[in-house]
């Protein structure tokens, strides 16, 4: 039948020239788009032959073959799978943008102009999934040809297009069933060593890194005087030989019993760069209306930048073709370590498939995900406690951000979490051991924030707890300041800073006795509290006694609602304004020095020395929970007058 001519409509026409030049940001993806259509082939007319008997297709051999040819310079992507019709050729090939109105393609030229050319989420925001993956095929060839086949079928059809205004259908007798397109490659492409598609290493590279795992067999054939030269080496008579590039190995379809732990690590340190095996490996198999299969690793070191807001994600599969090396979507920020695949049977994908739409399967798949990492590391904790130890050491800070940042999760996070606490000097806790391990009538988890664990446990604030035997948990990472008000209780049990409010410790009855003798105290102290309150107003918000204090002389504690030190210090790191809030000071009535102030203080109020001795009391509290004087240099010539005095 004699070659028809059609033309492409204006905005159609226009579509694709923005969609060869700015859609896509990595020319290779073009042949991992006609690979990916040459598996569907092979899919449709795999279960196509098991419906219908007399459709006649061989499907003993299905496979796909690449064949490049140098002399030539066309590259072949050909598969023996459902093929076309001459119907579908001219419904899907040769009608682009069926929705291509001005209008569409106004819009897309605006986001053009607007500089979000070379972003593919701006086209992505516009366009549709309508399969025109096919047309990336111009980026790189000056003409494309596709011959195909319809399985059952006795004629095929050939589609021929340059690109640019009009395309030609013809039907042709004796093509082969299946799908052939040919590619009529750029001769500008031919110098530039990366974008030589004739080059077998460079199929082999684009093959490897988006299509290794295809269920189907990818062949690739060197055609060409350098291609027969070698086979006739090879005793061949000139005939290419085709050569197997894939390795068709998903170890995440495969069970568990067939796949050895060498095989799930080299499948780790490919996709993950890291020469260390893994710590875990987690499978992950969804069945039902929407499927997909998981294989995520858990790694023995932190990769490079996921300690800080630097994402990284897992690799996204459809039907085992790569379509995003890191989709951050699949992993919550405070997982962002995880390593692994996902490979789903159907998901709704942008034009270029380098970007994914929201779709609520990602949403449902993401929610999943986290709820098996998570309980894969409350399992470990229980049946492999060294591995455990490790993992928190290297991730522990970063999986605490989630109890922020992942309310509906909060409960398997914490489950999953563990601290250091006074109860073990080397080992850690959970909360629901340090739950179980509460005093009789113990109302409250208790807790203490710090830059490390010796400032801490070496704080004023501990000397009363640990006078009573009540443990504290010591938190000292960044995100603990932040966490601990994002958790209002567990098991009913409200967290509690043991360096904020008043310490309120022990039993109704020894409260009881404590009150009554602080009140004795009160009294005993009122003007010793009135006049440092004065004379330190600058400074504190008030001067009480303490009921936290054994040994120390003086703290400094914050109201209950109020920042603390660590946090405030954290958002002026970060160049946020934080609102200025003083400090309590309280003081041990039972420390000679606090005594001895107050009879001082009783003999002559107005006495030269006393206000410098506040202030020196005031200072002292604020060195020993790691904090500085407000005037370091009147704070040391104080001291070093005093200290005079006394020799």
């Amino acid at each position: 039948m004699t070659a028809e001519t059609f033309e492409f409509q204006v905005e159609a026409s226009r579509l694709l020239r923005m969609m060869v030049h700015s859609i896509y940001s990595n020319k290779d993806v073009f042949l991992r788009e006609l690979v990916s259509n040459s598996s569907d082939a092979l899919d449709k007319l795999r279960i196509e032959a098991l419906r219908d008997d007399s459709l006649g297709a061989d499907v003993s051999d299905l496979h796909i073959e690449i064949e490049t040819d140098k002399d030539a310079r066309t590259l072949t992507v050909r598969d023996n799978g459902i093929g076309m019709s001459r119907e579908e050729v001219v419904g899907l090939i040769g009608t682009i943008a069926k929705s291509g109105t001005a209008e569409f393609v106004r819009k897309l030229e605006e986001a053009q102009k607007a500089g979000e050319a070379g972003d593919p989420a701006s086209a992505e925001a516009l366009i549709g999934q309508f399969g025109v993956g096919f047309y990336s095929a111009f980026m790189v060839a000056d003409e494309v040809t596709l011959l195909t086949r319809r399985a059952g079928e006795s004629s095929g059809t050939r589609w021929t297009s340059t690109g640019e205004g009009t395309y030609t259908i013809e039907t042709v007798g004796d093509a082969p069933q299946g799908t052939s397109v040919i590619l009529k490659l750029k001769p500008e492409d031919a110098d530039d060593r990366l974008f030589d598609y004739t080059a077998p290493w460079k199929i082999r590279e684009i093959v490897k890194r988006y299509s290794d795992f295809i269920t189907w067999p990818i062949r690739l054939v060197e055609a060409g005087a350098e291609g027969a030269e070698k086979d006739a080496e090879d005793g061949d008579g000139g005939k290419p030989e085709p050569e197997a590039i894939n390795s068709r190995k998903a170890l995440w379809a495969r069970p568990r019993s067939e796949v050895s732990d060498e095989e799930y690590h080299e499948l780790y340190k490919h996709i993950s760069h890291d020469w260390t095996d893994p710590l875990e490996t987690i499978r992950v198999q969804a069945e039902g209306t929407f499927e997909y299969q998981a294989l995520l690793f858990l790694p023995a070191r932190p990769p490079q930048g996921v300690l800080s807001q630097d994402r990284r994600g897992v690799q996204l599969y459809v039907k085992r073709v790569l379509i995003m090396e890191e989709c951050e979507e699949l992993v919550p920020a405070y997982l962002r370590f995880v390593k692994g695949v996902v490979d789903a049977q159907d998901l709704s994908l942008n034009i270029s498939r380098e970007i994914l739409q929201q779709d609520r399967h990602i949403q449902l798949m993401r929610r999943r995900l986290a709820k098996k990492v998570l309980s894969t590391l409350k399992e470990m904790r229980k049946a492999r406690p060294e591995k455990y130890a490790d993992f928190w050491r290297e991730f522990g800070a970063v999986v605490k951000e989630g109890l922020i940042n992942d309310p509906d999760n909060r409960d398997a996070i914490l489950a999953a979490c563990s601290f250091d606490s006074t109860h073990d000097a080397e080992g850690t806790t959970t909360l629901a051991e340090y739950a179980e391990r509460m005093k009789e009538g113990q109302e409250h988890i208790y807790y203490l924030t710090g830059p490390s664990r010796s400032a801490v446990e070496s704080s004023p604030h501990m000397e009363a707890f640990r006078d009573k035997g009540l443990e504290v948990l010591v938190l000292t990472d960044p995100v603990d300041e932040v966490w601990v008000d994002a958790v209002p209780d567990f098991q009913g049990k409200k967290l509690l800073s043991i360096a904020k409010g008043e310490a309120e410790l022990g039993t109704e009855e020894d409260k009881e006795r404590a009150e009554a003798e602080r009140e004795r105290q009160r009294e005993e102290y009122a003007g010793l509290l009135e006049w440092m309150t004065e004379r330190l107003g600058d400074e504190v918000k008030e001067v009480r006694l303490s009921s936290r204090l054994t040994v120390s002389p003086a703290c400094v504690v914050s109201d209950t609602d109020d920042m603390t030190p660590g946090l405030r210090s954290m958002f002026r790191a970060m160049g946020q304004e934080v609102p200025e809030s003083k400090r309590i000071l309280e003081i041990n009535p039972g420390h000679p020095l606090i005594t001895g102030l107050r009879e001082a203080h009783a003999e002559n109020a107005s006495a030269p020395d006393l206000e410098g001795m506040a202030e020196l009391v005031h200072g002292m509290a604020l060195l020993a929970e790691g904090g500085m004087p407000g005037d370091p240099a009147r704070f040391t010539r104080l001291m070093a007058e005093r200290l005079e005095r006394s020799l």
